[in-house]
């Protein structure tokens, strides 16, 4: 299999292993690109790529633009703070005209749940889920995936342990997805306010002991926790949360001398990670943020049809 078998690429339970597999494999063999001292291939020449962002992003955003410019397609950026959806103008509609004017792909971020898959059913373009709501973020799983394999060399068998504010998380619910499908335990840890009913069907454990948690934990992933998505106060206060809920130094002395630290970013520092931690030998943030390309080079190669 050398491109998948799909125009879309919406969520993480719609790929198989081998599709996983096959982004994974793709994306090492184009990491070196951005190693270069040219970081460019003619690979997506004529192609043309919208990024289409309707929530705020640094990260994806710059990821998903530098991935396709190291492929040489042509990048269009438009935003719901400048395009004429502040005139009134629906998404359909604003995706129909995007469609008159023939874009190989559409990256689009949006806070409601399941926008991608109505705008998969509109263009001939490929579509690409870059965030949607409190639903999926199927890149990032992919990111964390292929950092946790480098690191581990496998995924199977692993026990990974997410951290924080579940309820409101799309990379929570991805990396489940994504890290059950390719063989891992997962198991996650928050208030119970911050945890969401049924979590265990997505074949998960659940628990509210971070400290507990930590001692047979292979990798951690720490959640940032999304006040912008919450309807009220779930904790008392940041503080009270760093102090349950943290992981700090005295928190990763419980854990095993080759556990890995994740976190997708933004980090609010010092509440659900402290600065000498987030910074420190454990972690691999940086790791994820240089993965985010690979991936997304490889996800737009692959959907695109793209040769190297």
């Amino acid at each position: 299999m050398t491109k998948l078998e799909k125009k879309d690429l919406l969520d993480i339970e719609s790929l198989s292993e081998d599709e996983i597999t096959l982004i994974l494999d793709t994306a090492e063999s184009l990491k070196e690109i951005s190693e270069r001292p040219i970081k460019k291939v003619p690979t997506l020449r004529g192609k043309t790529i919208v990024h289409f962002f309707h929530e705020p992003s640094t990260r994806t955003r710059t990821s998903f633009e530098i991935a396709a410019k190291r492929l040489s397609a042509d990048t269009v950026s438009v935003s719901a703070a400048t395009s004429s959806i502040v005139k009134g103008e629906t998404l359909a509609d604003t995706a129909r005209n995007l469609e008159a004017m023939s874009p190989d792909a559409i990256i689009l971020r949006h806070r409601s749940a399941g926008t991608p898959h109505m705008l998969a059913g509109l263009v001939k373009g490929s579509v690409v889920n870059a965030g949607d709501g409190m639903h999926a973020h199927p890149t990032q799983a992919l990111l964390d995936m292929m950092t946790i394999r480098q690191r581990k060399g496998s995924l199977k068998g692993l026990k990974i342990v997410i951290v924080g504010d579940i309820a409101h998380s799309r990379v929570a619910r991805s990396d489940i997805v994504g890290f059950t499908k390719m063989g891992a335990r997962v198991h996650v840890v928050g208030p119970p306010t911050m945890i969401p009913l049924g979590i265990e069907s997505l074949g998960t454990t659940v628990s509210h002991d971070i400290r507990r948690a930590v001692k047979t934990a292979d990798v951690i992933i720490m959640l940032r926790i999304q006040k912008e998505r919450q309807q009220a106060l779930l904790f008392p206060s940041d503080r009270e949360y760093a102090q349950c809920f943290g992981l700090n130094r005295e928190v990763m002395s419980k854990a095993k001398e080759d556990a890995l630290i994740m976190h997708p970013g933004p980090i609010n520092r010092g509440v659900e990670l402290a600065p000498d931690v987030a910074d420190g030998p454990f972690s691999v943030i940086l790791e994820q943020v240089a993965n985010g390309v690979a991936v997304r080079m490889a996800i737009l190669y692959l959907l695109l049809g793209g040769s190297r």
